[in-house]
């Protein structure tokens, strides 16, 4: 394996009813909070007036942003440092799911920037201050709750930007199972999809003797494979919500990372279709990674060999080694399929008429791909093979 540090500043906070803890958490900070949510489920379900509650308690004066989107806009994050400086506010509280914390961590840095926040997510300046801020989840999926990544969509230019710095983890985030009940089938399958991505793009890597690295993404992905049945059909199964929840957590805490070098260009190649189309960014992935994993499965036959064998129990006998690789890709895409992921972009009626300006923008930094490097021809191809 390869030399490595790890350090995670995230105090995590699972379990039932320990929403309580926000009390103590958001003692040592001020007493001005700008309240950040989504779409209004939290109304729905009762959480925001709980966190509202707590807050009164505490005395906190409260700002509140709402309208976060799924793929959370540049104008929205804007908005949000502007709502912050007006009212002078000392902390950030995001309640909601990962587009809601991906947007708290822009304005978290926003807020300290004399700039436009775009150029710290396009990687033009880097971060030098940020403002404190916690969460409250709502969705497993992105493992955005103990992690510093974000991402955000610029609709204007139509780009769709992942970014990271070393000042956008949160203070803690607290994750109740009971609060991920009321998530609808297709955003759950969605959130399963992500988190799974996630754990293979730090599972496909050339790196050699990481096998303690190998059985705990495989351990991960078969944790989510067993339950992510039986949660779909049981939507409000505390002990079902619990495990996944703590999967996505684990699945991008980069722990599972550690001395290995991860592969993140499916997320980018996704990232370019869902700021043209504003597709569910779990929904692409469910489409293009298994296409990914085709194009790019020659360069390690060895380690997509190994994936099929022990993920997916793939029946060796009279196979290829590449043949069993593929037939692991194609119980992955059977299972995600089963599940109710899409497959085609023709699902979400996407045709050709922009490939070339997605496979552009998927190339926006100029470079793409660990385990293989691709170039833009190698992008139309997946997606072609996604259409």
């Amino acid at each position: 394996m390869q030399k490595f540090s790890y350090q995670n500043p995230v105090k995590l906070i699972f379990g039932k009813g320990q929403l309580e803890q926000l009390k103590n958490e958001l003692a040592p900070y001020g007493k001005k909070l700008l309240l950040v949510y989504g779409g209004g489920s939290i109304k729905r379900n009762g959480l925001y007036d709980e966190v509202h509650s707590i807050l009164r308690d505490l005395g906190v004066e409260v700002t509140e942003l709402s309208g976060v989107e799924p793929n959370p806009r540049l104008s929205t994050v804007q908005k949000g440092i502007e709502l912050g400086r007006k009212n002078e506010v000392d902390f950030i509280l995001a309640v909601g799911g990962g587009s809601v914390l991906d947007c708290v961590k822009a304005i978290a840095v926003g807020l300290k920037y004399e700039g436009n926040v775009w150029d710290i997510i396009s990687g033009a300046a880097q971060a030098k201050e940020a403002a404190p801020f916690g969460a409250v989840l709502t969705l497993a999926a992105t493992g955005s709750e103990m992690n510093n990544n974000s991402v955000i969509t610029n609709w204007d230019t139509k780009e769709k930007l992942g970014w990271s710095s070393p000042l956008s983890y949160p203070a803690f985030s607290i994750l109740d199972p009971v609060y991920t009940f009321t998530v609808p089938k297709d955003q759950t399958v969605y959130g399963i999809v992500d988190m799974m991505s996630h754990i293979f793009e730090q599972y496909f890597h050339h790196v050699p003797n990481t096998p303690l690295q190998d059985r705990f993404c495989e351990s991960l992905l078969k944790t989510v494979m067993e339950t992510a049945p039986k949660l779909i059909e049981d939507l409000e199964n505390y002990e079902y919500r619990e495990t996944i929840l703590y999967c996505g957590t684990i699945a991008l805490n980069k722990s599972l990372g550690m001395g290995t070098q991860g592969e993140w260009s499916t997320h980018e190649i996704e990232h370019a279709v869902s700021a043209v189309y504003d597709i569910p960014h779990g929904g692409g992935l469910a489409i293009l990674f298994p296409n990914w994993m085709k194009h790019v499965m020659d360069e390690n036959i060895g380690r997509f060999k190994q994936f099929a064998l022990r993920v997916f129990d793939v029946d060796p006998a009279g196979k290829t080694d590449k043949e069993i690789a593929l037939a692991g890709i194609d119980a992955l895409r059977a299972f995600w399929s089963s599940l109710g992921a899409p497959s085609r972009l023709a699902d979400y009626g996407i045709g050709e008429e922009n490939i070339e300006l997605m496979a552009q923008k998927a190339m926006s930094k100029g470079k793409l791909g660990v385990f293989k490097k691709l170039t833009k021809e190698d992008i139309v191809q997946i997606y072609r093979a996604s259409l």
